[in-house]
């Protein structure tokens, strides 16, 4: 890709985030609008793939299954209503999109769990840390 429009995307890029891989276990916090009330609601779930990673919006599919029923749900990356992405737990792959997760459940679904390094707890902790408020005289 030209080096110019990787740089425009980048520009793009509003918030920070964490480094986010296939096989990672999230939580998506996302602002949802119910007539003039605003909250945040979270989707818990395992990322089965990321497209667009160079690209100005990129975004993740993060699939969870509710009542034995599979729910998979597409969030651009760097739209307003995503307000952050936690990393609860990364587990090893070795494709890049694990579609097949999408026929297995239960014992079958379970994978190889890695440990998260002290320096990417730092990371997290410092993006899901809020600024404090100055006090104005």
């Amino acid at each position: 890709m030209d080096q110019k429009v990787i740089d425009f995307n980048k520009s793009q890029q509003t918030k920070q985030l964490p480094d986010l891989k296939v096989g990672d276990i999230v939580r998506v916090h996302r602002k949802i609008t119910e007539g003039d009330k605003e909250r945040v609601q979270i989707f818990k779930g395992l990322i089965i793939s990321i497209k667009g990673r160079q690209s100005s919006s990129p975004t993740i599919t993060v699939r969870r299954e509710s009542q034995k029923i599979g729910v998979e749900m597409t969030f651009p990356i760097y739209m307003p209503t995503v307000v952050k992405i936690e990393i609860l737990r990364r587990s090893k792959v070795r494709r890049s999109k694990i579609y097949y997760m999408r026929e297995l459940s239960g014992k079958a679904a379970k994978m190889k769990a890695i440990d998260v390094t002290a320096e990417e707890k730092l990371a997290m902790e410092e993006m899901n840390k809020k600024p404090e408020k100055k006090e104005e005289k």
